[in-house]
């Protein structure tokens, strides 16, 4: 049950590599994504916990292995939170920064097919904050996903 079938630091390396390599990948699958989990994004997280828990205990069922590991990510976690909140460089990198999808009643399209973002998106939002397009004086997508509206 204690006995671990690799060495400890061995977790901590493959927790790093694991965390990292899923952070990055996050990252690059977009704003939206992250922001607003679909039932097929939910399906896709799921089943990437599935396919690197292997890889992230190295086949070790051990308790002591498993807590070395959940130890790390928690510690990784609480690493990257604390330098974002310190750096706004380093917070700029792993989180992003809002970017502008349209102006004074104009949405840009080619801004939101980079940013995966369907004008319909936008409208609901719109409707949500009382605002016709007319009225719109900027629509940015948040570096959390969400779309926020600020009115003429």
């Amino acid at each position: 049950m204690f006995d671990m079938s690799l060495p400890w630091w061995e977790f901590i390396a493959r927790g790093l590599v694991i965390y990292l390599a899923l952070l990055v990948l996050v990252r690059l699958s977009g704003k939206r994504t992250v922001g607003q989990f679909t039932p097929f994004d939910l399906v896709v997280v799921l089943l990437l916990s599935e396919a690197v828990s292997n890889g992230l205990s190295g086949g070790d069922d051990s308790v002591s292995g498993g807590l070395i590991a959940a130890g790390t990510l928690i510690a990784l976690n609480f690493t990257l939170g604390w330098l974002s909140a310190h750096f706004d460089q380093f917070e700029q990198l792993v989180e992003g920064r809002e970017v502008l999808l349209g102006r004074n009643g104009v949405l840009y399209e080619q801004v939101l097919r980079r940013e995966r973002v369907s004008p319909a998106d936008v409208h609901k939002v719109l409707r949500e904050n009382d605002c016709r397009l007319q009225q719109m004086r900027c629509a940015f997508l948040e570096a959390d996903g969400t779309i926020s509206i600020i009115k003429q």
